[in-house]
């Protein structure tokens, strides 16, 4: 299965997709996804990579969406302290927080 042709094209608008590598860059693509991508798109990457990856690459993403962070954890049923990125964005306090 050839993942990133199936995926919606817009979400890499920024990037060569015949450059990408679904398994190096895994973590982006899953980020991508999540982030920007549709429900279909959603599926395609679960079938792909299963629950257990994606979850083990967001726990290492140094940012995620709020929304796609308790989505992820919903899905796997792993907890919002677990995940890299929830620490960094609790430790950034900002003006308009």
């Amino acid at each position: 299965m050839n993942l990133k042709n199936q995926l919606s094209q817009y979400l890499f608008w920024d990037m060569d997709v015949d450059l990408l590598d679904v398994e190096t860059n895994s973590a982006q693509l899953i980020q991508r996804v999540l982030e920007y991508g549709e429900l279909d798109d959603w599926r395609k990457i679960r079938e792909f990579y299963g629950l257990e990856r994606i979850a083990n690459d967001c726990k290492k993403l140094r940012s995620l969406n709020p929304k796609a962070l308790s989505f992820v954890c919903a899905i796997t049923g792993t907890k919002k302290e677990d995940y890299r990125c929830y620490h960094i964005r609790q430790s950034i306090l900002t003006h308009w927080n």
